[in-house]
């Protein structure tokens, strides 16, 4: 098939275009100036919320992979307006193309964080959503997204999957995420700090895990549904530190724990069903936490070398 995947250049786009491509589809990046990973992918350099752009760049797709979006929930605090922008209106850009092309699936990256919508701590994809409840923008526009979808599925039958992601993690990170700045801090010898008590959780999900859904989602199993893409079991923000900890021991480096008061709106996390996508794409994640963690360890020196002075 061929596919585009928007925002394919960023973290979790570069490793579904890798699972693509082992798969033998054909694929082509669009980001914004942004190049790929990769020399043996196709790239149109696009910026999502002109819909000209995205209109020309999707044509003869048979799938579009619309994983570009302002992601980082800080960057969504601090720029509320800009965010629904890129966010609704890129989204809303895919799915009018994917119109007018015809027969394109749209598979959007959504987000657990829309669970925060949701009454009582178990989920799953057929848990209404509330008003008021979602607590943050991001959860908001993630939302006005997943409207979206299903009224052009409705509307104009454009073929839609929704893959609500728990948060990833793996090589390639980027370096305003947790997991890569507790590791610069850990590595340099400066403290880890907690939001709060440190016990909000998510089932955290190796990024290469999440990535083989995208795969299998392709075809008729996997067209107008919704599916939890969670990890193992739950995390909490405290056990990642105290992993860093444990995997830096060996090294005789000694990590501190210091806490902050909580951010405002965040996702507290809930318990989300994944049991959906294993039954019918066949999937569920294989790579328990530490060990993730272990291979996003080894990634961050290869690609961060520190120096010896930070050795304690």
């Amino acid at each position: 098939m061929k596919c585009a995947v928007t925002g394919g250049s960023g973290f979790i786009g570069s490793h579904v275009v890798d699972k693509l491509k082992a798969a033998g589809h054909d694929v082509t990046i669009l980001d914004y100036h942004a190049k790929p990973h990769r020399s043996d992918v196709g790239y149109k350099d696009v910026d999502i919320v002109s819909f000209s752009s995205v209109l020309n760049a999707t044509k003869g797709m048979d799938a579009v992979f619309h994983l570009a979006a302002m992601s980082n929930v800080n960057h969504v605090f601090e720029q509320p307006l800009y965010s629904v922008e890129l966010n609704v209106m890129g989204t809303a850009n895919v799915l009018e193309a994917a119109r007018i092309h015809g027969g394109q699936q749209v598979i959007l990256a959504s987000t657990v964080w829309v669970y925060s919508g949701s009454k009582g701590t178990d989920v799953h994809e057929d848990s209404p959503f509330y008003m008021p409840g979602a607590g943050h923008v991001y959860s908001s526009t993630k939302m006005a997204c997943e409207f979206l979808c299903h009224d052009y599925a409705q509307l104009y039958k454009v073929p839609i999957t929704v893959l609500r992601y728990g948060i990833p993690y793996g090589p390639r990170m980027r370096e305003e995420l947790v997991i890569p700045i507790f590791l610069k801090k850990a590595l340099s010898g400066q403290p880890l700090t907690l939001s709060g008590d440190g016990l909000q959780f998510r089932n955290f999900v190796y990024v290469e895990d999440m990535a083989e859904a995208h795969v299998r989602v392709l075809g008729p199993a996997g067209k107008d549904q919704i599916f939890n893409l969670e990890g193992i079991r739950k995390v909490s923000i405290k056990e990642i530190a105290e992993t860093i900890q444990k995997l830096l021991a060996s090294d005789g480096r000694k990590v501190e724990i210091t806490y902050t008061p909580a951010r405002p709106g965040d996702y507290a996390g809930k318990e989300v069903s994944r049991e959906k996508a294993k039954k019918v794409l066949g999937w569920e994640p294989t790579v328990e936490f530490e060990e993730g963690m272990r291979r996003t360890l080894e990634w961050y020196r290869r690609t961060h070398p520190q120096p010896a002075a930070a050795k304690s």
